[in-house]
């Protein structure tokens, strides 16, 4: 006798992204040299300061519950930051820590959208953007792009979209999966028509510190006061900080978003773990240098990468202007995105994620967070296999 699921579950796709990590890990344990573009995962360490500052945690006794909205010297940092880094005027009670960004985003959804609300989702998306809103019964509105306007929504586009029923635009810069970063002018250009409407925006800032050649990034709520009062921010640790496995995460909002929040965490995963909090606080309070070695060494890698791929005959790509994502676009190799990743994985040993799972079937995203000899090994094979199905 089975049991009966509910149906809410049975219409969310599984994570096609830790999917197919998991299986080029398992091939790799069965001795197979494979080259992974799939985890979007830095390979550093995390920074040595990070890790000392938590055995310092274990070894002062921070080992047992704590608030379930986070250490108040965390929030207290984060609101610091958010106030410096981004001009966001968020005070420590606007703060909510969240067991990795991931969670920030479904207990915002769980605890605001309900049946019959319309969430925006710009196409190519994170894979869990949709599902999340799909558990919370609401109906996600897909905007899709193109790599002829840099994978980027319009003014336009934004306007026609929303309709009585939009609760919220969810708006990913820099991006994953394209890399792609809207510049100060074009956050300006949204936030016109946000305000001319009555929705709200949750601006998921997770890769905002992984910028290159000098673009800049806006935080949507520091257009105005007035886009302020509308804009929810989703943010964490694991990107920026080679933190992925640490799951510490936060939501900044109004209070009343943050109080339920609040209630719903401390009936689901209580706090996030008391001791982790403490590598928080020395990432955001101690020097960012460490940030800007990692950053360097992507944007070395992102130039390699770029001009590998865009050697390849039937293949393209836009250059990214921050995160640790390339796009590609296969739709001249005449394969769908799921069958040339199979294939791919299966063939040539080299791991990437089918671009169906984002929304756009007409490519696959590879993350070069990873060594070079990976990425010049990768290519190759990717070349490879490209001149082998033309």
């Amino acid at each position: 006798m089975s049991i009966k699921l509910a149906a809410r579950v049975q219409q969310v796709t599984p994570s096609m992204t830790l999917a197919i990590s998991a299986k080029a890990k398992a091939m790799k344990a069965e001795g197979l040299d494979v080259c992974s573009f799939s985890a979007g995962e830095p390979d550093f360490d995390t920074p040595a300061h990070i890790r000392e500052a938590v055995k310092q945690a274990l070894d002062s006794g921070k080992t047992r519950y704590g608030p379930a909205a986070g250490e108040p010297r965390l929030r207290s940092a984060i609101a610091t930051k958010l106030r410096t880094d981004n001009q966001l005027p968020y005070n420590p009670e606007n703060i909510i820590v969240t067991n990795g960004g991931k969670h920030s985003l479904y207990t915002l959804i769980m605890s605001t959208v309900e049946p019959g609300d319309e969430v925006l989702i710009p196409a190519p998306y994170w894979v869990s953007y949709p599902e999340m809103v799909k558990l919370a019964g609401g109906t996600p509105v897909i905007i899709p792009t193109t790599a002829e306007n840099g994978y980027r929504i319009t003014p336009e586009q934004l306007r026609q979209a929303i309709t009585p029923k939009t609760k919220f635009l969810i708006f990913n810069s820099p991006s994953n999966p394209t890399g792609m970063v809207y510049s100060p002018d074009e956050v300006k250009a949204l936030a016109d028509v946000v305000l001319a409407s009555n929705i709200w925006v949750v601006a998921d800032e997770i890769y905002e510190k992984i910028l290159y050649d000098g673009v800049e990034h806006l935080s949507m709520g520091a257009v105005s006061d007035a886009m302020f009062a509308r804009t929810i921010v989703s943010n964490g640790f694991a990107k920026a900080y080679a933190m992925t496995g640490w799951r510490l995460g936060y939501l900044a909002g109004p209070l009343e978003l943050i109080k339920a929040a609040n209630t719903l965490q401390s009936q689901s995963t209580s706090n996030v773990c008391t001791f982790a909090q403490y590598g928080a606080i020395a990432a955001l309070e101690s020097s960012q240098d460490c940030v800007a070695t990692m950053r360097q060494s992507f944007a070395k890698r992102r130039t390699a990468i770029v001009n590998l791929v865009n050697s390849i005959p039937g293949l393209s790509c836009v250059m990214p202007d921050g995160a640790f994502y390339l796009f590609i676009d296969i739709s001249k190799t005449g394969l769908r995105s799921l069958d040339f990743c199979s294939r791919l994985l299966n063939e040539k040993y080299v791991a990437a994620i089918p671009g169906v799972a984002f929304g756009d079937d007409n490519g696959i995203r590879v993350s070069y967070a990873t060594d070079m000899a990976t990425i010049e090994q990768g290519m190759e094979r990717l070349n490879d296999f490209v001149q082998q199905v033309a």
